[in-house]
């Protein structure tokens, strides 16, 4: 008698481990955690945004200390892509620009100014 298995009684094992399997990315748990997906897509869509913000990687890594470096640089690479095919310019960051100009409305008193007033200030009370 033969202890090997017959050829047909093989592929329909091996076909039924496959319908089996199939639907494993169904069950909840096995899959990825889509709070991980959904961090991957954010840093993507971050990088994207530095470069069409005109940024480089190294301020753009900079400025988003906790998003993932290889995604930023992923969505950064997409977008420096979709801008040459298209022919886009990107729009100048406006975060700089805003803090330069309120500084620049408000003078800081000088250092001389700061000291007087306050030992005047003391002088009142004695």
């Amino acid at each position: 008698m033969r202890c090997t298995p017959a050829l047909s009684e093989v592929r329909l094992l091996a076909a039924a481990a496959v319908l089996l399997l199939s639907g494993c990315d169904k069950i909840p748990g096995l899959g990825p955690d889509p709070r991980v997906a959904q961090r991957e897509e954010e840093s993507k869509a971050i990088g994207g945004a530095c470069r069409h913000a005109l940024r480089g990687l190294e301020d753009c890594y900079t400025l988003n200390p906790k998003a993932s470096k290889a995604a930023i640089f992923a969505g950064w690479k997409e977008m420096d892509a979709y801008m040459r095919e298209n022919k886009l310019d990107g729009a100048p960051a406006v975060l700089g620009q805003a803090e330069k100009s309120a500084r620049e409305k408000s003078p800081r008193p000088e250092a001389g100014e700061t000291e007087s007033r306050s030992s005047g200030a003391g002088r009142k009370g004695s």
